[in-house]
């Protein structure tokens, strides 16, 4: 006879009675979650998003946001917010990323607000990565009412570039159309000439217009004000201490990903090359090793790399300062409210400071000059570093020609004023942070999804002072060698995403001009079109401007570029050696030569033109030469011509990676 229950049938009843229980239990559990939310708190961590209850609680009635990709601005912005103390007033300087840009309207909640906006413009007219949500806000939100909103703007940018200022224009002009108050005229700081003097005499009548507004008067305290103070450890667990990391504790040593500016991952060199045969210039090929690090890029994309700054000069400042640099110290912000509690990462030592945090190499802005001022013992030598701190014409003239045109670091300086002897706790917080440098990847991930390549020019030159200066980020790469006393050489670095692309459709042709260095992307280019034609892909025509000084001396990357047009990866290879002849040939003078063939591609075959390179002088005359062709062939005015070519840009079939 059949057992009642067959073992299929014990295994389903418990299943169910299991799934019954499961169930009642389940429902039982979620009913006194509510209780303990509301019990919660918010861990110390978590950071206050709302700009307008800090202001409040803090007192503050002035806030300075800042778009920085390089850090000037939120120097700037930091100076402004400083500024605020010797007008009566309390300001803040704050990064648009960190807080709720929702809450600008509220502003006017706070009794003689104003809010200042630092913005510098990056790439092609683009925001610096921190602003990027505070200029999607802004576009997004045509019903925001921001008229109770008090506001005036200070836009960095370079005249070199084609989109001069562009963010700082652009939220000037969006802030005035959503009701706010413009309260003094949009300052435009141009690095091209003289970015300091400009920023100085913008401020010099900023101020003014602000205690006319408010009804408030300068207190005449120009005497120095501290931000931090020092706290020296004498006894203290070296596992606490940061020795060179960009942001986490010990993140050099156990890496998570994802990496990024805050995060970099530490990729091996497996490859340091120099690439010209000849000449007084060293150009450099490196390749930095990305496996198992999940880092992604596309060719046109930039490669940041954080360089650290030559030990000789570190310790020659310690000399000078009579200092010992291993001591280990903390910088605290003595406005305890503030989200930056240190200027760089704390507790470090000095050495560490000077080495991976502070900017030692470029001549001091004139706010460090003003404030260092009491600690020379020399009255002759107090009332320069003052006057070069001025606005006066004599002052900007001095500044100028002492400091800018004789291209005077901090050391320098020190060196030149013997009787000035500041404290060094003092001087790491005015020195500016030490930043990324970027290149453009010379490489594609298709071809080296592991490999990130560089290519670079080392910087080296006299000063009129006789230094010999060198710059941070080249001379740091070329020194690293791809095995140093037994230990691999690695370079901090992430990506940053550009809109440098390849056309959608590979049967698009395109067109590169990239002279010198400005060839690096086009390489990753070149790769990616050999591969696309490997798949048997159909490839549009690729057609290669390249120049150099002479053919035998730093013809770089010739044998891969003679070997893509033998392939027919290349269709076309134009070279200009601008001095192996008495006449200088530029790349733009083969522009013009191969007119017809460039007109044909750009008018009737939907070319691509892509330039990468020098802004000041190459991208604008290559410009030129295009106004000049579409005029020549295209039969157009030059004005018609011109906006023929601006049109390009704004397709998208028109794009510059250029540095000044």
């Amino acid at each position: 006879m059949d057992p009642l229950f067959s073992n299929l049938d014990l295994f389903l009843f418990s299943l169910i009675v299991g799934l019954v229980i499961y169930w009642f239990m389940s429902r039982k559990k979620p009913e006194p979650i509510p209780e303990f939310k509301k019990l919660d708190t918010p861990a110390p961590t978590t950071r206050e998003t709302s700009f307008i209850e800090k202001m409040k609680k803090t007192g503050k009635n002035i806030i300075v946001f800042y778009g920085s990709q390089t850090g000037t601005a939120e120097e700037f912005a930091n100076r402004l917010s400083k500024d605020a103390q010797r007008y009566g007033m309390k300001g803040m300087a704050a990064d648009p990323e960190e807080y709720d840009m929702g809450e600008m309207a509220r502003l006017s909640e706070i009794e003689n607000s104003l809010a200042i906006f630092c913005m510098a413009t990056y790439g092609e007219g683009d925001p610096t990565d921190n602003a990027q949500d505070m200029y999607d806000w802004l576009q997004e939100n045509d019903d925001e009412d921001l008229s109770g909103l008090n506001y005036t703007v200070f836009a960095l940018g370079n005249k070199t570039y084609e989109h001069y200022n562009a963010m700082g224009k652009y939220v000037d002009k969006r802030l005035e159309e959503l009701g706010a108050k413009r309260i003094f005229d949009l300052g435009l700081g141009d690095d091209d000439g003289n970015l300091e003097e400009d920023f100085i005499s913008w401020r010099e009548q900023f101020w003014p217009a602000v205690c006319e507004h408010f009804g408030v008067e300068a207190l005449g305290d120009d005497s120095s004000i501290r931000q931090y103070e020092l706290k020296e450890h004498t006894d203290i667990n070296m596992n606490k201490v940061y020795s060179g990391e960009i942001g986490r504790l010990k993140s050099f040593e156990v890496q998570k990903p994802p990496f990024d500016s805050k995060n970099p991952f530490l990729a091996p060199v497996t490859l340091n090359r120099k690439l010209n045969k000849g000449g007084d210039r060293h150009l450099m090929h490196l390749e930095l090793d990305i496996t198992g690090s999940k880092i992604r890029y596309e060719s046109g994309d930039h490669v940041a790399v954080f360089p650290t700054n030559d030990s000789a000069l570190v310790n020659k400042l310690g000399q000078i300062l009579g200092v010992d640099l291993d001591v280990v110290i903390s910088l605290n912000n003595l406005d305890e409210e503030s989200n930056k509690k240190h200027p760089f990462p704390c507790p470090t030592t000095y050495r560490t400071a000077l080495t991976h945090y502070l900017d030692i190499t470029h001549p001091p802005r004139t706010n460090v000059l003003y404030e260092l001022a009491q600690y020379a013992s020399d009255p002759k030598d107090q009332e320069n570093m003052r006057k070069m701190a001025s606005s006066s014409p004599e002052g900007k003239a001095l500044y100028q020609s002492w400091v800018l045109e004789a291209s005077r670091n901090i050391l320098a300086i020190l060196e030149d004023m013997p009787s000035l002897k500041p404290p060094v706790d003092h001087l790491c917080e005015l020195l500016p942070r030490l930043q990324a440098r970027y290149y453009s990847i010379a490489s594609s991930s298709k071809v080296h999804p592991n490999s990130i390549h560089i290519c670079a020019v080392v910087v080296e030159y006299q000063t009129k002072t006789g230094r010999t200066n060198k710059g941070v980020a080249t001379n740091w790469l070329k020194n690293k060698l791809v095995t140093d006393n037994g230990h691999k050489s690695t370079v901090p670095m992430y990506i940053r995403k550009s809109q440098f692309r390849l056309p959608f459709k590979a049967t698009n042709p395109v067109i590169m001009v990239g002279p010198g260095t400005g060839i690096a992307p086009f390489m990753g280019f070149i790769q990616e079109r050999g591969w696309l034609k490997e798949q048997g892909k159909e490839v549009g025509e690729t057609v290669m401007y390249f120049g150099c000084r002479h053919k035998n001396e730093d013809y770089i990357y010739q044998e891969e570029l003679e070997e893509a047009e033998k392939n027919q990866v290349l269709t076309q290879l134009n070279v200009a050696f601008s001095r192996d002849q008495e006449q200088k040939v530029y790349v733009q003078h083969i522009l013009k030569k191969n007119k017809e063939n460039i007109w044909k591609l750009i008018h009737s075959e939907n070319a691509h033109i892509y330039v990468c390179g020098d802004a000041r002088n190459m991208a604008k005359d290559v410009q030129t030469a295009l106004y000049e062709i579409a005029e020549e062939l295209g039969s157009m005015t030059r004005t018609q011509a011109t906006d023929y070519i601006k049109k390009l840009m704004t397709k998208g079939r028109y794009s510059q990676d250029v540095w000044s």
